[in-house]
C-alpha cells in the first residue's frame, strides 16, 4: 500500500491504483486513517418497561387464554378491556428474547399417509373407482356420474348416473358390478381417492362383507388414482360430448352409448391397441396372434418397406400399477 501511495504522487491516485490494482477506497483509507471508535456503552432508555412490566406482559402472553394468541390479537382484547400492557411490536420483542417467535395458534396436523403401491396382473384384480361431475341443463346443476375401472384391462364392469353423490348409491354399483363379474373373495382390491362416499362406513362394510381389500389415494395427490383421471378425460374429450345435458335420462343416454364404444370398440393405447373387452375376457392373445399374422404377410410382400426389422404388433402389459415401487439408490461398495 505504501508503493500505491508513493506511486500516486507522481502519477495520480486513480492510475497508481489501476496499476497495481488497488482499490482506491482502500488507498484513501491507507492516507487518511481514522483513530480507532470507541464503542459506547449503551444505557437502558427512560421510555423502556420495567423488569417488573416485561414480566407481566410475559406472563399475560403465557396465560391460558392467551397462549395460542398472537401478539396482535392480545393487544387488541386487552385494549377493548380498558388495559394497556405494551405496544404490539414490544410483545413480539419480548416473545423473541425468549425465543418464543413462532406460530402460537393451534395448528391441524394431518396424519402421515401411506404412497399406495399396487398391481395387477390379470383382469378382476385391481379396480378404481372415482366419481365426477356433468352439467345439467342450467347454472349450477350437475349430475354424477360414478365409474368403476378394470385397471389391468381398462374394462368398465359398471357405471351409473345420479343427482346426487351418495354412499348407497356406491354400495350399490359395487355389490351389483362384483355378483356381475362373478369376483370371487379374497381376489379383488378397489382403490379410490379419499371422497365423501369412497371413505364412506356403508361402502367399507361392503367390501368388507364381499372379502374386497379397499386402498385410497393420498389427499390432494391426482396421480394416486390416475386411471380414473385418464378415463374421465377420454370421456369429456369425445366429439360428441356436449356442453350440459339436457336431462338426466340425456345424460344416461350418452353415457350408455360412449360406455358400449369404450368397452367394444375404443382401441386403448395403454394396452397394446386392443379394446379393453377383448383383455378383460382373455380374448388378447387371439387377436394379437391375428394381428402378427397380417403383419407377417405384409413383410413377406414387400420386405424392404421394413428397414429395421419385421413388424410386430403393439405388446400387451404383463403387470399395471398404480405407484410402482420406488428404486432404492444402491451404495458402491
Amino acid at each position: 500500500m505504501a508503493t500505491a501511495l508513493a506511486v500516486a504522487a507522481e502519477i495520480g491516485m486513480s492510475a497508481s491504483c489501476r496499476v497495481l490494482g488497488v482499490s482506491r477506497a482502500t488507498a484513501y483509507r491507507h492516507r487518511h486513517p481514522q483513530p480507532p471508535s470507541v464503542p459506547r456503552l449503551r444505557r437502558g432508555s427512560r421510555l423502556a418497561l420495567s423488569d417488573k412490566e416485561r414480566a407481566e406482559v410475559l406472563a399475560e402472553l403465557h396465560s391460558e387464554r392467551f397462549v395460542d394468541s398472537s401478539p396482535a390479537a392480545v393487544w387488541a382484547t386487552l385494549l377493548d378491556e380498558g388495559r394497556y400492557l405494551a405496544s404490539e411490536r414490544t410483545m413480539y420483542r419480548l416473545l423473541a428474547a425468549h425465543a418464543e417467535v413462532r406460530e402460537r395458534r393451534d395448528q391441524l396436523h394431518h396424519p402421515a399417509y401411506a404412497r399406495p403401491e399396487l398391481l395387477a396382473s390379470g383382469p378382476n384384480q385391481l379396480w378404481s373407482w372415482d366419481i365426477t361431475k356433468l352439467k345439467g341443463p342450467v347454472k349450477w346443476t350437475y349430475y354424477y356420474l360414478y365409474v368403476l375401472l378394470d385397471v389391468f384391462s381398462r374394462y368398465v364392469p359398471g357405471w351409473l348416473v345420479a343427482t346426487a353423490e351418495s354412499a348407497a348409491l356406491a354400495e350399490r354399483l359395487i355389490a351389483d358390478s362384483v355378483a356381475k363379474q362373478g369376483v370371487p373373495a379374497g381376489q379383488l382390491t378397489i382403490h379410490a381417492d379419499r371422497g365423501s362416499s369412497m371413505t364412506s362406513k356403508p361402502v367399507a362394510l361392503l367390501l368388507a362383507d364381499l372379502g374386497i381389500a379397499k386402498s385410497h389415494g393420498r389427499p390432494h395427490v391426482s396421480n394416486d388414482n390416475p386411471y380414473s383421471e385418464a378415463h374421465f378425460k377420454t370421456l369429456k374429450y369425445r366429439p360428441s360430448f356436449p356442453a350440459r345435458f339436457g336431462s338426466l335420462e340425456d345424460a344416461r343416454a350418452f353415457c350408455r352409448s360412449f360406455f358400449r364404444w369404450y368397452n367394444e370398440a375404443h382401441r386403448h393405447s395403454g394396452i397394446g391397441l386392443l379394446a379393453p373387452a377383448m383383455v378383460h375376457f382373455g380374448l388378447a392373445p387371439e387377436v394379437q396372434a391375428a394381428r402378427a399374422a397380417t403383419l407377417e404377410r405384409a413383410y413377406a410382400a414387400h420386405p424392404e418397406r421394413f428397414v429395421r426389422r419385421p413388424p410386430r404388433p403393439p405388446e400387451l402389459p404383463t403387470a399395471v400399477w398404480i405407484n410402482p415401487p420406488l428404486e432404492k439408490e444402491v451404495l458402491p461398495q
